[in-house]
């Protein structure tokens, strides 16, 4: 699966964006859909991920009542809704696509597709 991220920006704290990741070459089918993010001078974190069936999702705890993980399997397309920003979220935001089992949703080797990376940056 070859995927391609959008959507990133600037915004000011307390607002929204709305990152897309499209999945081109290949289809998203029973793959489940991942966000990751990496701040400057800091690891690659777990963000959101949503499962093929797009009914069961999972969040980071620092994102949790903010950020909203859906897709359209129709389109190929994840997409990560965020609201609330704060200055914490900026980074580069990742999307990638795999077949983790549950108790590996959160860790990125469970995904071998990657796309290229969009920045978020939140202004205070």
């Amino acid at each position: 699966v070859q995927l391609q991220a959008s959507g990133g920006g600037l915004v000011q704290a307390g607002g929204s964006l709305r990152l897309s990741c499209v999945a081109t070459a290949r289809s998203f089918s029973g793959y489940t859909g991942a966000w990751f993010r990496q701040a400057p001078g800091k690891e690659r974190e777990f963000v959101a991920a949503v499962r093929w069936s797009g009914s069961t999702t999972y969040y980071a705890d620092s994102v949790k009542g903010r950020f909203t993980a859906s897709r359209d399997n129709a389109k190929n397309t994840l997409y990560l809704q965020m609201s609330s920003l704060k200055p914490e979220d900026t980074a580069v935001y990742y999307c990638a696509a795999g077949r983790p089992i549950t108790s590996t949703t959160t860790n990125g080797r469970s995904y071998d597709s990657w796309g290229q990376g969009t920045q978020v940056t939140v202004s205070s």
